[in-house]
C-alpha cells in the first residue's frame, strides 16, 4: 500500500511550546493558526512525510504585551518572516516510537529538527472518516534559529531560556477521493 494523502485536523491537534522565564519557571504558549497534510501508509509508517506551516503571527501565551513582544523583530519578526514551516525527509523506527526528521524554518533560518513520534494508530469516527492519531516533541535552541533576544538578570542568568520545548498532537483524517458528476 503507498502513502495516502490525510489532512491535519486542527480542532482535534495542538502545537504547544515552554521556554524557560527567569531559569526559575517556564512559560505556556501555543500557535493558534496552522496547516498541514500527512502522506500516510499505516503499514509502512517509514514512507510516510508530513508538512506543517504555522502562521507565526498566531503565538499565543495568553498574555498580550508578551505575544506582540514575541511577534516583533525581537524575537519571532512575523512582518518579515510570517510562517513557520517542517516538511519530513525521513521517518525511522527508534524503539517502540519514530524519529521523524526534516527541515524546520523559524525566523527564515532552516535548520534540521529531529521529532520523537508516537504514533496511536487509526480508526473511524461516527460520520465513516478514518483517521491517524500522533504525539511527538522535540528541544530546540532558540539561537540557532537567530533568536537571539535576551536581558541579564540582576541577580544572574537571564530572562529567557535558549532551549524551547515544543509537543504536538496531531490528529488527521484521510482525504475521500472526489466523486465526479455524471455528465
Amino acid at each position: 500500500m503507498a502513502a495516502n494523502p490525510w489532512d491535519i485536523d486542527v480542532g482535534h491537534s495542538a502545537i504547544h511550546f515552554w521556554v524557560r522565564h527567569m531559569i526559575i519557571s517556564k512559560v505556556h504558549g501555543r500557535f493558534a493558526r496552522w496547516s498541514g497534510a500527512v502522506q500516510l501508509d499505516p503499514q509502512d509508517l517509514p514512507a510516510s512525510s508530513v508538512e506543517v506551516r504555522i502562521e507565526a503571527a498566531s503565538i499565543d501565551t495568553q498574555v498580550a504585551d508578551r505575544d506582540n513582544h514575541l511577534r516583533s523583530a525581537d524575537f519571532l519578526d512575523v512582518e518579515r518572516f510570517p510562517e513557520i514551516t517542517f516538511r519530513s525527509r525521513r521517518v525511522e523506527k527508534a524503539g517502540a516510537g519514530y524519529r521523524v526528521a526534516g527541515d524546520l524554518t523559524i525566523h527564515g533560518v532552516t535548520r534540521e529538527a529531529v521529532l520523537e513520534a508516537e504514533y496511536a494508530g487509526t480508526g473511524k469516527d461516527p460520520w465513516g472518516n478514518e483517521r491517524a492519531g500522533f504525539s511527538a516533541k522535540v528541544a530546540l535552541d532558540r539561537r540557532e534559529f537567530g533568536l537571539t533576544w535576551n536581558a541579564a538578570l540582576e541577580a544572574g542568568g537571564v530572562l529567557v531560556g535558549e532551549k524551547v520545548e515544543i509537543s504536538i498532537e496531531l490528529e488527521a483524517v484521510k482525504r475521500v477521493a472526489q466523486k465526479t458528476a455524471a455528465a
